[in-house]
């Protein structure tokens, strides 16, 4: 299934370069990780494009820290837009789904990536908690 998926990804690529296959495959990480993360407070396994921007940037800050926005910029993403074609591009392929209100317009404007991963990222203190 693997070697599948990353072969869907390649040809989504090779009709359009501008994002890294580490994107698509980071995108796909991102909406597992929000869907475990809203199916403990809902049935529903549908994740709305803004909420998928916030499991992009809470596991983004957790797995990059200060250094996502460099990241993001090398794999092609410059804004949260981007993230939005990244997942109408999987939609496309096949490899998910999308329901009638969804819209790449969900992905405009969800968040500053300067303001984000620079100026507002504070590192989490592990030690701290246990004083």
């Amino acid at each position: 299934m693997h070697d599948s998926l990353e072969k869907r990804i390649e040809e989504i690529r090779r009709r359009d370069r501008r994002y890294s296959a580490r994107a698509f495959f980071f995108v796909l990480e991102a909406l597992d990780f929000t869907i475990e993360e809203h199916s403990q407070r809902r049935r529903d396994r549908h994740i709305t494009g803004k909420e998928l921007l916030m499991g992009i940037r809470d596991l983004a800050r957790e797995r990059f820290g200060p250094l996502a926005k460099n990241v993001f910029q090398q794999w092609g993403i410059l804004c949260t837009e981007d993230f939005g074609e990244i997942v109408f591009k999987l939609c496309g392929a096949g490899l998910l789904q999308r329901r009638a209100q969804d819209s790449k317009q969900d992905f405009e404007d969800g968040f500053d990536f300067d303001r984000t991963f620079v100026k507002e990222y504070a590192p989490r203190n592990p030690w701290r908690s246990q004083v």
